[in-house]
């Protein structure tokens, strides 16, 4: 039996790896990120300075316009304190940001401990939406190191089975 899931590439760190979609515990946040991902999506990645080990993905105003798919996301499968190998979701309603007027939608990467959705205006619980494989785990953790270190990256993310 196969099950949906995302890979996540980043060709100049090695980062590739396969996180398996976790629908019953977050399905309306599973069916955006599906639908967002009905062709490969490149989304700059940056290593959040607030949140700890992960690297951030916000998703591009300019994938969101006229989508059906960009509508408010409720939290599901919600953490604080996200864990080594969650991808998480993270919605930002309008305004909320900054005044900024476009929703946020971030796809986070997290890879080590200590992890906590503190953002400069407050706690926000994210979804968790995925898990990266356990054996894909510490390549993932190692790849990010270097993405830290080296600064701004593109990630790719596509649609997979495993």
């Amino acid at each position: 039996m196969t099950r949906r899931a995302i890979k996540i590439t980043e060709p100049r760190s090695g980062l590739s790896a396969t996180a398996l979609l976790l629908l019953e515990k977050a399905p309306d946040n599973v069916a955006f990120l599906w639908a967002y991902l009905e062709e490969p999506r490149v989304v700059a990645g940056i290593h959040a300075m607030w949140t700890g080990p992960e690297i951030s993905c916000p998703v591009p105003p300019s994938h969101l316009e006229n989508q059906a798919y960009a509508q408010p996301l409720p939290a599901e499968n919600a953490t604080l304190t996200p864990q080594p190998g969650d991808i998480v979701l993270s919605y930002v309603p309008p305004r909320m940001w900054g005044g900024n007027p476009n929703a946020i939608f971030d796809i986070g990467l997290f890879y080590g401990q200590g992890a906590r959705l503190l953002f400069p205006i407050g706690w926000l619980a994210g979804s968790v939406v995925a898990q990266v494989l356990p054996e894909q785990r510490e390549q993932i953790a190692a790849a990010r190191g270097l993405i830290r270190r080296n600064g701004a990256c593109d990630v790719t993310f596509t649609r997979a089975e495993a």
